[in-house]
């Protein structure tokens, strides 16, 4: 029970719970000073956004290219690649399947919000896209400076954003939501869109093992080893990914999985699994990208134009690169684009917080087993390196 409290999906629920039920019997003044906590809450999210960009895709850089190699460089772009091609097919599925699914929008016929009780702003030191482009350029100028004292500088201000992120960020969600929550069933839209989020996770689930049936289907002809005997023994390491929701928890048991199929070279095995775990994230890259669809259109009534999700998904994908390691970190590092480029305020925010927050564990789980299939790629085409450094 204690573990049970201790979840950030229970809480997050219990926030939906509670919200839902305050927004469906509170009157005008009571949402009013839930609508003022709602944004000051909103606010420090925001604030917070381009210095978690910056704490953790400048130090990224620096550690993986401290380390260059040919082998490196391929792992981080097959990751990429991965990760990005399963934004587009989700994207596809998402422009394909969404309007079959005859969503009603939550802005037909909503009663009016109240005005402000108190409005407190916090506006951002730099926005996300100069957040974004200060930590791709101070990142590589570090490497090719070899700057130490600034890349021990960037590992600290690491660890400060990450402190930030689960002492003030994690904390506050199940109060952002619920207040976010409770003015959408105030409205009177969200309540009757829940049974579209059940569907909607069920198609996110498929697209998952569509993704690694092709991962690995290409890894099997690449490699021209067996990857179906390496995809079976992957099953206790995706237990675990659904269990704890952590790449990071989840590794001694896919680097035992993927060893004892015997499939791989352990050379191979002890370089692209740990390195997979913080880099290569299909999985929910894909939910992330069919959830911002939906959510779009429940709340704005429409679908993002094709121009604005091209760009979303190209910059997600390096987002998802230095995503941090705590639950729901791709969504969470990827919030400045979510509302710079897609446009989504407060509730669209808190919706896909939510949302993703529920199958978190699903796609952890398909990034942890997808990191099996880039591995097997990546021992085809090393193949004859790895023998002649057996040899030597």
């Amino acid at each position: 029970m204690a573990k049970l409290k201790d979840s950030l999906i229970f809480k997050l629920v219990l926030g939906v719970v509670v919200g839902l039920i305050i927004g469906l019997y509170s009157n005008e003044q009571v949402i009013g000073v839930i609508q003022s906590i709602k944004f000051f809450l909103g606010q420090l999210i925001n604030f917070i956004v381009p210095l978690i960009i910056l704490g953790f895709i400048a130090p990224a850089i620096t550690k993986m290219k401290s380390n260059a190699s040919k082998m490196l460089g391929t792992m981080l772009m097959l990751a990429y690649v991965s990760s990005v091609g399963a934004a587009f097919f989700s994207m596809i599925a998402g422009y394909t399947l969404i309007p079959k699914l005859h969503i009603q929008s939550a802005v037909e016929g909503l009663k009016v919000l109240p005005k402000l009780i108190f409005k407190v702003e916090i506006p951002p030191v730099f926005s996300v896209m100069t957040a974004l482009v200060l930590a791709l350029c101070l990142g590589l100028a570090i490497v090719w400076t070899k700057s130490k004292q600034f890349e021990s500088l960037l590992d600290e201000f690491n660890n400060i954003m990450l402190k930030i992120v689960y002492a003030i960020i994690i904390p506050i969600l199940p109060f952002f939501i619920a207040t976010t929550f409770a003015t959408l069933a105030y409205e009177g839209g969200i309540t009757r869109q829940l049974p579209v989020f059940i569907k909607v996770i069920v198609i996110v689930l498929i697209g998952h093992y569509i993704w690694l049936a092709l991962l690995y289907t290409i890894g099997g002809v690449v490699s021209k080893r067996n990857a179906l005997k390496l995809l079976k023994s992957y099953g206790p390491a995706y237990l675990t990914a659904v269990g704890t929701m952590s790449s990071a928890a989840t590794l001694p048991v896919a680097l035992s999985c993927a060893k004892k199929s015997g499939v791989l070279d352990e050379d191979i095995v002890d370089f692209a699994v740990p390195l997979g775990s913080t880099v290569h994230l299909c999985g929910s890259v894909l939910t992330e990208v069919f959830f911002v669809m939906t959510v779009s259109q429940i709340l704005y009534g429409e679908l993002p134009a094709v121009g604005t999700m091209v760009l979303f998904i190209i910059l997600l994908g390096i987002f998802a690169i230095g995503a941090p390691g705590v639950p729901g970190g791709t969504v969470m590092a990827s919030l400045g684009i979510i509302i710079s480029v897609l446009g989504f305020d407060d509730s669209g925010v808190a919706l896909m917080l939510t949302i993703f927050a529920l199958q978190d564990s699903f796609g952890t789980a398909c990034n942890v087993t997808g990191d099996g299939a880039l591995a097997l790629i990546l021992n085809g085409i090393f193949d004859k390196e790895v023998a002649a450094q057996k040899q030597n």
